[in-house]
């Protein structure tokens, strides 16, 4: 058990799910900077939900949830592409109460005029954003409540995380495909499962494994699981990226920056990797060479 997202189903019902486990991930990011305890614990809880809402989608690309906001802290946002490639980063103020808590919640508090947003980015096709509030206590309560009221999904997410591992887990009530099929289905089953998933509690999330947890919340349903898939932290960060962000600013600025820092250094802030351009280099992405 390390980084895994496990499928599964229940057979002969409308209902299908996914559990998430993060180990080396999640240490391989809070590693990269000096987070305060309750945001890494935001970082593991953001970056659990990226790959459950990830599965959902069926389409190759990314995924992503950012939090902004003003107060001590400015935003977090954590990525999970359909590879299941996952990356987080956050900025904030000092501040003593997210030194002192061990729960995401106090830093949900203590955000002024929040917003989450939702992103989907295929690799191709158009861009989709939504906006969730953030007025819940719990980054898993607003998301249920983004499914209820966008995607009218009836979703039930479970949510958490420390400084060494981080879980999630999902259960979603699909649509009926027919009358027929209404027929057949419990029609118990949804509130059943639900209040079974309540029972979950923070440690058994992140320190079991994923057959364990599905079978102790629901070992009288028939449950299927197809193969596990490999979730691992990588970072989209390139040298080429960076040289399309400097064409971007245009040739002035570049100039301007090589009078003042020649080589032109840039650093990713997810791993920690830089990437230097001569003037020579850097000139030449406008087409023009050293005088």
């Amino acid at each position: 058990m390390s980084d895994i997202r496990q499928r599964f189903y229940i057979e002969n019902c409308p209902i299908r799910g996914e559990v998430v486990h993060l180990e080396q991930t999640l240490k391989t990011i809070l590693a990269q900077r000096e987070y305060a305890p309750a945001v890494q614990v935001l970082l593991g809880e953001m970056l659990s939900a990226t790959a459950l809402l990830a599965s959902t989608l069926k389409i190759r690309g990314r995924i992503s949830l950012q939090i902004q906001a003003q107060g001590t802290l400015k935003w977090a946002m954590a990525e999970c592409s359909h590879l299941g490639e996952l990356r987080a980063l956050a900025d904030y103020e000092t501040d003593p109460r997210f030194m002192q808590a061990t729960d995401s919640s106090t830093v949900l508090s203590s955000l002024v005029s929040p917003v989450l947003f939702i992103n989907i980015e295929p690799e191709h096709g158009e861009r989709y954003q939504g906006i969730v509030p953030l007025d819940k206590p719990t980054l898993a309560a607003c998301l249920m409540q983004y499914y209820d009221l966008s995607a009218q999904i009836p979703t039930k997410i479970v949510l958490a995380s420390s400084a060494e591992r981080a879980g999630g887990l999902l259960i979603q009530l699909l649509p009926r495909n027919s009358d027929e099929e209404q027929q057949l289905i419990d029609e118990d089953i949804w509130p059943r499962l639900t209040i079974l998933t309540e029972t979950l509690k923070a440690h058994e999330l992140t320190d079991l494994d994923a057959q364990e947890i599905l079978y102790r919340l629901y070992n009288e349903e028939d449950v299927r699981m197809p193969e596990a898939e490999a979730l691992h932290f990588a970072c989209t960060c390139s040298k080429e990226r960076c040289a399309n962000a400097l064409i971007q600013i245009g040739a002035d600025a570049v100039k301007e920056t090589l009078e003042v820092q020649n080589p032109i250094q840039m650093d990713c802030q997810f791993c920690n990797s830089q990437y230097q351009f001569s003037a020579e280099e850097a000139l030449a992405l406008f087409g023009e060479h050293l005088s």
